[in-house]
């Protein structure tokens, strides 16, 4: 009984083990996704701030 409960008390440490690792590799390849996204749409977010600063600026200029 007693080495019937050690090899189940091991699997389910073996079990958590390996779902920390793969919680981490999850975080990880979200996270990393999350951030070659940005890189990649950075210069059409930066390209349409810019077009808003010129709209605005001509909002501006028009009323004064």
């Amino acid at each position: 009984m007693s080495q019937k409960n050690s090899k189940i008390l091991e699997s389910i440490k073996k079990s958590m083990f390996w779902g920390r690792v793969m919680r981490y590799v999850y975080w990880a390849i979200l996270l990393g996704a999350a951030v070659g996204a940005y890189y990649f749409i950075e210069p059409y977010v930066d390209q349409m701030l810019e077009v808003y600063g010129g709209v605005k600026g001509s909002i501006n200029n028009l009323f004064q």
